[in-house]
């Protein structure tokens, strides 16, 4: 394959605007939007950088080529030719997954079935699970392959290992911040913190922490790796950034448990604090004003909805005293939202969660 190849950062619906600007910042480009996620041009060490340093790409896929094909012979013949080699290793294992759309080849299992052939047969490389994924697109005719690169999802950084009820995926938690506009400048406060999420995640942008430090990719077994070059882009350290503590609050003692564990093993313990206390408790902290990120339950994840009302409001009046903060608030419920009493702006569009859309309601700052 070329020295360049089109690498498409995939992210949960509805948070592509949110990547991009990430992606932009991180010096990735130019990009082209899609949707479920970002594409642009780049080569090897790009993906490993992407992988590494972005918190908002749920996964990083490289399109490492394709061909026309209208029958399953066709493309028995061109999987068979095409230049695995400099891609996937022969003691690496593979799994194939395929799709098909409007093309003449409509069975999805049996193209699957002949790429899996062509690469066990030309390749030598075993056929199964716990090696990397190969992805077959057939659409129009046009057969692309993409190398899944990243292994497990992106938002297991590899600290998060104690978790509560729903928790918010780490990638989502990322998303939301920076559509709050938070840059790390700024403390940053959690009254329904559960295993830790929006805290560690914004003490870890604050610190410069990359968020793929800690775990391991599906690229370091591909063909070409290098690993002395990837030991010096880990090492590569971002300037840390002022100490605002970010602190999370949870009425539950055993998920303020988890938060602190999890804080530990992220590495930012020194730049957190937990404590259990319930929403009726909350008062703004000492310090200059920064950014309330709360995650509530709404009903459709954890219990029953109606109760909810009388907690948000409760939420609302004390958020009221936060003088100077703002105030991002994910929610499925608009009407929720509106228990809260807060001066809401227009919220973005919705971000698939767990099997359901939920909103960011964010406020400018509190008078």
């Amino acid at each position: 394959m070329s020295e360049t190849f089109e690498i498409f950062l995939s992210c949960a619906p509805g948070l592509e605007p949110a990547l991009a600007g990430e992606a932009k910042a991180a010096g990735f480009g130019p990009l082209r939007v899609a949707a479920g996620g970002v594409a642009f041009d780049g080569s090897w060490p790009d993906v490993w950088r992407a992988n590494l340093r972005l918190r908002i790409a749920a996964r990083v896929l490289a399109r490492i080529g394709g061909f026309p094909a209208v029958h399953l012979a066709q493309l028995d013949k061109r999987a068979r030719a095409f230049g695995w080699g400099a891609v996937l290793r022969p003691d690496v294992p593979v799994k194939v997954e395929a799709t098909s759309r409007k093309s003449k080849i409509y069975h999805a299992g049996a193209a699957a079935q002949r790429v899996e052939r062509a690469i066990a047969e030309e390749l030598g490389a075993p056929i199964g699970e716990g090696g990397l994924r190969l992805l077959v697109r057939i659409e129009e005719n046009l057969v692309t392959f993409s190398v899944d690169t990243s292994g497990e999802p992106l938002h297991k950084r590899g600290h998060k290992q104690a978790v509560g009820k729903a928790p918010l995926r780490e990638t989502l938690a990322a998303g939301f911040l920076r559509v709050c506009g938070y840059d790390g400048s700024e403390p940053v406060l959690d009254p329904m913190c559960g295993s830790g999420s929006f805290v560690i995640e914004a003490a870890e942008i604050a610190a410069g922490l990359a968020p793929g430090r800690g775990r391991a990719f599906a690229f370091e077994r591909m063909a070409g790796f290098d690993p002395d070059a990837w030991e010096a882009m880990r090492a590569e350290i971002a300037p840390e950034g002022p100490v605002h503590l970010c602190r999370g609050f949870d009425r539950d003692a055993k998920v303020v448990g988890m938060a602190k564990a999890n804080a530990g093993r992220a590495g930012v313990a020194a730049r957190t604090r937990f404590a259990c206390r319930a929403v009726a408790e909350l008062v703004p902290p000492e310090g200059p004003p920064g950014l309330v990120m709360v995650n509530p339950p709404y009903g459709g994840r954890i219990g029953a909805k109606s109760p909810l009302y009388g907690l948000y409001a409760t939420l609302g009046e004390k958020l009221r005293a936060f003088s100077g903060w703002r105030v991002g608030l994910v929610t499925s419920e608009l009407g929720l939202a509106r228990a809260c009493g807060l001066p809401f702006l227009p919220p973005p569009p919705p971000v698939a969660h767990g099997g359901l859309k939920v909103r960011l309601y964010r406020t400018d700052p509190l008078p």
